[in-house]
């Protein structure tokens, strides 16, 4: 946490450490700033790993699920498909835009649609087992995915509810009812009925909703304990909140599973540490700690300290994350169900200050649009044209005509690794005369509490990341009022109903060709944005640090910039 004293100083020595390291400096990946703007490695960290040795992660906090039916938080799912268990299909483990392509993972192929693609069916691989040696069935995945219904497994993906036929009422297999609109014709292939033709299907198939859970080991919300392996890795022992230990399936196959390499013997992640603490152990990188990674983002005071040195700056991984961080207004209750309110607030954000409170412009840069530029054919669409510093006239005249020259006070909940950007939004608000109430949560818990639609926030910050690319993993799941559930809310934190957005996704959905739809999705954004349920703040890079016995290290473009735990591994197993 720094203070705003500290915080103009990180501003300057920040500066000066991009100065003096330009030329050392990654070239520019895709972001606006030019050359010298990306810190971090753009390529993979340490060369090869060799086969062996354990790998640390050094966390701040627990998982939120394993559970491949709940597990829908990106460096989870990340964690969870990579080590524990295996989808229909998967993405590349390489960096940069080769990662976003997927590839065949349990299945033989990318999937055969039939009927427009309102059918699709997968063929599973031969000799694909469990980590008891079982058989992987095309049931154990029709399995997971009616699991994914079940009301008390919360927090998952919801695109088997949104996309197959015949699932209204359906709660889940554990009362023996099962979904007509997946077959299971032998124990080797699954066909998905859906509602309508999707043409992406292949992409949303490496969900882990798309995972094999064998009946017989489910155990309800008591799985996310204890998920039974398809991947190469088991779980030894998981005691929450402090470690989990992973070893090494013995039945995994790599000749099933070309993307998979499996490099350390065991992998234990360390929870509960303080995130400056994790920074400076992995800055020193000294005895166990050099076969260690970092989990979370390391923190911005810490940027000056990696950037300065070349050595250190060297194992700092920070691809581009592929999500939009906003400021989320409450529009079910005054004074965001007004929205020329809501335009007012739009105007009010300094969003250079988020840049800076957040590390800089080497890590950030100002978000002008909901859809990130990866959605929006690399365009960074500016349909409102407010300078960064915000517009404060504007926003006071915009008050003003709403009935609020005289202000008002609203509060705003942040994860407690977010307070120092709370405290420069309370700022800039401030010169609007907008009274801000700082509240924090702690991160186990932060999604839980801005997702209590009863007891939710006046505003929360809180970012959205596609699960694969295309603008209909991202808009509905933020602005479409369908999708609020009184607690559990996910995404739509503005609570944001609004009729005719909600006909122009139900348009934009049933076209069939990919290319005119991310043009609409492209053009609703600049619809909903004028509507402005939500202020975008920031388009992030994912700044991570690794030991220097790290080898095979980057960040994957489609897991938020976390690291690929695929293929990560030491440089030499025996030091770990």
């Amino acid at each position: 946490m720094i203070s705003r004293s500290v915080r103009a100083a990180l501003a300057a020595s920040l500066a000066a450490a991009l100065t003096a390291g330009a030329a050392a400096c990654s070239a520019d990946s895709g972001d606006s700033g030019g050359k010298g703007r990306n810190p971090g490695a753009t390529g993979v960290i340490g060369g090869t790993p060799k086969r062996g040795g354990t790998l640390t992660v050094l966390s701040n906090q627990d998982f939120a699920h394993l559970d491949p039916a709940r597990n829908w938080t990106m460096p989870d799912m990340d964690f969870g498909i990579r080590l524990l268990y295996r989808t229909l299909t998967t993405f590349r483990a390489e960096p940069g835009e080769k990662g976003t392509e997927i590839v065949p993972d349990l299945a033989t192929d990318l999937g055969t649609p039939t009927e427009g693609g309102k059918v699709w069916t997968f063929t599973l691989k031969k000799g694909l087992t469990y980590e008891d040696g079982s058989p992987i069935t095309a049931a154990d995945v029709k399995y997971n995915v009616e699991r994914s219904f079940a009301a008390d497994l919360t927090g998952g993906p919801d695109y088997a509810q949104q996309y197959l036929a015949g699932t209204e009422g359906y709660a889940g297999p554990l009362d023996g009812e099962h979904l007509d609109s997946i077959e299971v014709p032998d124990e080797r292939t699954i066909v998905f009925r859906l509602k309508r033709p999707i043409a992406e299907f292949s992409y949303t198939a490496t969900l882990p909703t798309f995972a094999p859970v064998p009946a017989a080991r489910d155990k309800g919300v008591q799985y996310d304990q204890r998920p039974f392996s398809s991947g190469p890795y088991k779980i030894d022992r998981y005691d929450r909140g402090k470690e989990l230990v992973l070893v090494r399936n013995e039945h995994w196959r790599a000749a099933t599973d070309p993307v998979r390499k499996a490099y350390p013997d065991r992998i234990v992640v360390k929870m509960g540490l303080g995130g400056d603490q994790i920074d400076d152990r992995l800055i020193a990188s000294g005895g166990g700690d050099a076969s260690a990674v970092e989990w979370a983002d390391m923190r911005p005071e810490s940027v000056a300290k990696v950037l300065s040195k070349e050595g250190v700056r060297a194992r700092l991984a920070a691809e581009i994350t592929g999500c939009t961080d906003m400021l989320h207004l409450n529009t079910s209750r005054a004074p965001f169900d007004d929205p020329v309110v809501r335009q007012a607030m739009m105007a009010a954000v300094d969003r250079e200050a988020q840049v800076t409170a957040n590390g800089g412009p080497a890590l950030n840069e100002v978000a002008t649009a909901y859809l990130p530029p990866a959605l929006a054919g690399g365009e960074k669409s500016d349909v409102l044209g407010i300078p960064p510093a915000g517009d404060v006239e504007k926003a006071r005249q915009l008050l003003a005509d709403a009935g609020k020259s005289d202000g008002f006070t609203a509060t705003l909940t942040v994860s407690t690794g977010d307070k120092t950007r709370a405290e420069a939004l309370q700022q800039s608000l401030d010169r609007a005369g907008v009274t801000v109430k700082i509240r924090t949560a702690d991160p186990s818990v932060f999604y839980d509490t801005i997702g209590d639609t009863r007891n939710a926030p006046d505003m929360a910050i809180s970012g959205w990341c596609p699960d694969y690319p295309s603008g209909a993993t991202f808009l509905p799941f933020v602005f479409d009022g369908r999708t609020i559930q009184e607690t559990g809310n996910k995404g739509n934190y503005a609570q944001f109903r609004d009729e005719e957005v909600m006909r122009e996704m139900d348009r934009i959905a049933t076209l069939t060709d990919v290319g005119e739809a991310n043009e609409a999705w492209t053009a609703l954004d600049a619809g909903i944005m004028k509507k402005a349920p939500s202020v975008p703040l920031l388009w992030e890079r994912k700044p991570l640090l690794v030991g220097d016995n790290i080898a095979g290290a980057f960040g994957h473009p489609v897991w938020t910039g976390q690291f690929d735990y695929a293929v990560i591994g030491l440089k030499d197993p025996g030091k770990s």
